[in-house]
């Protein structure tokens, strides 16, 4: 049988000083391990101030405006082009107002015949049920050209300047600085709602054509489940099926589709010639001509448009 240690046998035993540990009485590394800090080596103020200092005294020599020739020519030249492009733009916009009707004319364009006839005839002469998609696609289809090489333009901008150069980078930041946490409640929702969105997108672009929808707000809503998916499961799997190439191949096709298609009904029209695209029945799914088709390619070059500013803005690349 063990003998019972005595009160002052026991606080010194190991038993005793992990109790205490455990209860938060005592903590064994208080006035054990060096708590201080350390000291900062001889002249290394000094070496931090003269670094500093150089750095500032560099930064002033480069952005010296007073006495650098290349900025003061450049400045020069920057506000007189300035000036002048004002002066530009305030003249034709004055020239332009000039020859407006004055208000209240019946030859004001809001008093002409080109709405009357786009409620009169836009079915008979487009096939679309949706007028305003028979509008957009067909009677102004030269506008809708531009809008989509417009959305092309902005993101190849974009690409310039917020590019990530993987060759400058060498490698030192990883890419799952960018990804995403394992979020179980997030991917299991996105697992739902993402084939539910885009079917909804890809109804909305078929749809076009026959009632509210269209190729813009179709392709807008594909890109919001491109840019779910890649919150919830990071680039590594995003790009499986979307990568820069597919941005650019898909982009590409669609809007030379959309110039090859609208010059021919462009040179048909002009030329008062019979188009061989029928326009169909009106209220099918297959009608309205080149009207279907034309929603589909703009429905493309939205959707990678908009996933390709998010990948943009939050990782300089896809």
């Amino acid at each position: 049988m063990s003998r019972k240690k005595s009160d002052e046998q026991y606080n010194k035993s190991f038993a005793s000083r992990f109790f205490r540990w455990l209860g938060g009485e005592q903590d064994p590394y208080i006035g054990v391990v060096e708590m201080k800090p350390q000291k900062e080596p001889e002249g290394i103020v000094e070496a931090k101030s003269r670094h500093k200092n150089e750095i500032f005294r560099r930064i002033q020599s480069i952005y010296d405006i007073k006495h650098n020739k290349q900025y003061r020519k450049f400045d020069k030249l920057f506000n007189i082009l300035s000036i002048t492009f004002c002066i530009i733009l305030v003249t034709v916009l004055i020239m332009a107002i000039s020859y407006m009707p004055p208000v209240g004319s019946p030859d004001r364009p809001v008093n002409n015949e080109v709405s009357k006839r786009y409620i009169e005839n836009g079915l008979q002469e487009t096939g679309a049920v949706n007028i305003v998609g028979g509008m957009i696609l067909d009677y102004r289809a030269f506008d809708t050209l531009g809008e989509s090489h417009v959305l092309f333009i902005a993101t190849i901008t974009v690409l310039i300047l917020l590019r990530r150069d993987a060759k400058r980078t060498d490698g030192k930041i990883s890419d799952y600085y960018y990804e995403p946490k394992d979020d179980i409640i997030l991917q299991k929702v996105t697992r739902f709602l993402v084939p539910v969105i885009v079917i909804f997108g890809i109804y909305v672009i078929l749809n076009g054509h026959l009632g509210p929808g269209g190729g813009f707000s179709g392709g807008a809503v594909i890109g919001a489940g491109l840019i779910l998916y890649q919150n919830a499961f990071g680039f590594h799997k995003t790009r499986r099926f979307f990568t820069a190439g597919t941005y650019k191949w898909v982009s590409f096709g669609a809007l030379s589709f959309y110039c090859l298609a609208k010059s021919y009904s462009f040179f048909t029209g002009a030329n008062h010639l019979e188009s061989v695209i029928p326009k169909g029945t009106p209220g099918d799914i297959l009608s309205s001509g080149l009207i279907l088709p034309l929603n589909v390619a703009v429905g493309l070059v939205v959707a990678c448009t908009m996933y390709a500013f998010y990948a943009m803005f939050r990782k300089g690349g896809f």
